[in-house]
This record gives C-alpha cells, structure tokens and sequence, in this order.
C-alpha cells in the first residue's frame, strides 16, 4: 500500500477517482432527487444544524480605537461596500473548511487553475466539487488558499527534491504538514482519512447502497499515510485577500493583516511567521514576534492558543482566497481553538468556533482583538455567522 502512493501517478490516480466517480454517479443522482429539502437557514445544504444562538456573549457595535491605526483604502469607482444588507447569517454552510498553504498572497480567479491545474485546490475540488466522487450534499467541503508557508519536508527518510504541501482542517483543529505532490493517491489519503465524514448523514441510510455509504465515510487507516498530524492551537486569523478575483478585498486584505499583527502584538500575543516546524526543530526566531504589552487585566497569558515561551499566545494571520460575500468586504474569519483561555483562566466562551466577520475596516481591528479574541465577545455589527466543532451553523 505504501509503495503505490509513492508510485501511482497523478494521471493515474485521477483515472482511479474518474472511476469511481461514475460507480457512484447512480447513487448520487438517487440522493439528489429524494432530497426535496434542506434544514433551514443559510440557503443550500447544511452539515449539521442551523439554529440561532442567545448564549453567546455579545456587544452591539465594535468600540472606537484608542491608539493610532490604518486609514481605510479607497477601492476603484465601481466597487462598492454594501453597508445596508443584513449581515446575521450571512456565511455558506460547509462542514470541513480545508486551508492549504501555498506561501502566496494572491491567485487565479479560480484558485484551480493556478500553475496550469497542477496544484493540490484543484485535486481536492476534483474530489468533493460538484460532481465529485466525493461529493456530499450534507458534508459540503470548501477549499481555500492560504498565504501560510507550507512546513519544510523533513530532511530525514524522503526523497531529495520531495514537493509537499501542508493544510489546515478547520473546525476540526488540524494540521497536516506533509502531503506528497508525486501521487494523487496522497490526496485521497487525506480525502479519506481525515476529511470525509465519520458518520453519514440519515438521509443517505434511504438513497445509498453499502457500498456508495463505505464509499462517502472516513478511513482511519489512511491517516497512517500522512504523519505529523497535530491539533491546532494558535489562534488563526484568515483575511480574504484575493484581488485576482476582487479588488475590495485585494486592497483591503492586506492592510488589515498588518493591522491584526500590530494590535495583537500589542496585547501581548505572539505573531507565529515562519511555517510550522512539524519535524521536530524549533521554529526560527524571526518568525516569533513578541511586543511587551501594557499591564492590563485584558492582556491573554495563558492564551487564546498556544503559549510562548514568554506564556504569551500564539496566532497566525494570513491571507485567503474568495470564500464569498466581497461586497461585505474586509472579510475575516477567526479560529478559535477548542481550550482557549482567557486571562482569567476561564474556557473562553468562543473556543471551538469560527466566526466569520464582514464590514471590517482598520479602526476596527483593535476592539475585535480585544472583544472578540481576548474577552470572547461577538461583535453584532460585524457578524455573519460561526461554525462549531460539530459542524452547527450559528447565527444571532
């Protein structure tokens, strides 16, 4: 088994996935037409339940800056920011958000078709897109790229010249450094082991056959094929930067991660840079930036994430691609890992979600660290909506 992921080639592997696409196809088109309805909520399908949250700490409007910050850009006479829609369960429904890390700050369009096709978004759209052979209409996956740096491949035990690829699984809190680019048997691996999922929805107990349910469910023994994997524990800051698919939020992007950076320094966290040593050594220093922080009772130690050395936290602020709503933009999306802390050394009351937040402008990065990540405050005026480890869509 170990040897034909290192052997089978990608053409190879994609006329395996080709095959098993039409296997299923039959039993797809059963599913499709026997689901009449969706749960309701956020249009289309839904990985768990949508439902409408009044335990979740919140204020009304985010606060006004107290220190100095970015002006605003402008953006070009024909794009606007929709300041009227409502913004409360504006976000798509998906049950795995899967990160990869590609180490740039802009793509195609369709971040498919980036290096002529060749690149692992468009190997895991051929798998769980519409039409795939994965394709779940209750377990709706979106890929996305990253500005975060793959981790280095191992120097040890792979073959020189290896390419690999690292993602993040988000609400699943996991990280998978080394995703071979040699097989497309490696991306099954990771479609197999740890994206499909582990129980199937009931309405497929009614449309599938056994065969086409084993198909759609998670195999815990691929996960060997793909070591190093570990929970997340950083606080993830991703803000959509895409500007070869729209320039509000190309322009407005990367602003706001400088800005982000800058006022989570200032509050004591610790901004992690560098790509994620997964292989044992310690990462570089100059991806660690820490500030001395005012004494205050808001200042984190023991972290929304993993702590520093100095017991201060840790977060990665990055750039994404197109994941909906640019007329909403800055668009921001904030993981917050399961045991987050506050600075009382309380469970913080948002750990294990992420929030999605629209309308987001520079003066509003310093009361968003400090209501959102420190206190764990939802910011109504920003909200769009949040996903939880269980895969429920949370509106306000």
């Amino acid at each position: 088994m170990t040897r034909l992921f290192l052997t089978l080639g990608r053409q190879g592997g994609r006329r395996v996935a080709q095959a098993q696409q039409a296997h299923l196809a039959h039993g797809q088109s059963r599913l499709h037409a026997q689901t009449v309805s969706q749960p309701s909520g956020t249009p289309g399908a839904t990985p768990g339940r949508t439902y409408s949250s009044s335990a979740l700490p919140t204020i009304p409007t985010c606060p006004s800056p107290t220190c100095s910050c970015a002006s605003t850009p402008s953006f070009p006479d024909n794009l606007e920011i929709d300041r009227k829609t409502p913004l409360n369960g504006l976000m798509p429904a998906y049950a795995e958000q899967v990160l990869v890390c590609t180490g740039q700050g802009d793509w195609s369009s369709k971040i498919e078709a980036d290096n002529s096709g060749d690149n692992l978004a468009a190997d895991l759209k051929e798998l769980f897109g519409r039409g795939g052979v994965y394709s779940d209409p209750f377990h709706n996956v979106s890929v996305i790229n990253s500005s975060f740096p793959s981790s280095p491949t191992p120097a040890k035990g792979t073959p020189p010249g290896l390419q690999t690829n690292s993602v993040y699984l988000l609400p699943s809190f996991k990280y998978v450094p080394w995703i071979p680019r040699v097989s497309f048997d490696s991306v099954q691996a990771l479609a197999e082991g740890f994206i499909l999922p582990e129980k199937l929805h009931p309405e497929h107990e009614k449309a599938l056959s056994p065969i086409h349910k084993d198909r759609l469910t998670r195999k815990e023994g691929y996960r060997a094929f793909l070591p190093g994997v570990r929970d997340v524990e950083d606080v993830l800051v991703l803000i959509c930067g895409h500007r070869g698919r729209d320039a509000r939020c190309g322009v407005l992007g990367p602003v706001l991660q400088k800005e982000f950076e800058e006022k989570l320094e200032s509050r004591g966290g610790v901004v992690m840079r560098d790509a994620v040593r997964a292989d044992g050594e310690k990462e570089g220093e100059e991806g660690l930036t820490a500030v001395e922080a005012p004494e205050t009772k808001d200042k984190l130690t023991r972290g929304a994430g993993k702590e520093s050395d100095t017991g201060a936290f840790g977060a990665r602020v990055g750039l994404i691609s197109h994941i909906g709503g640019h007329k909403y933009a800055g668009n921001v999306i904030m993981y917050i890992p399961p045991k987050a802390k506050t600075s009382d050394g309380e469970n913080h009351p948002l750990a294990g979600l992420g929030v999605w937040y629209g309308r987001v402008e520079p003066k509003h990065v310093e009361g968003i660290v400090q209501e959102t990540l420190l206190k764990g405050k939802l910011i109504e005026e920003f909200f769009r909506g949040a996903i939880n480890t269980e895969r429920d869509l949370i509106k306000l």
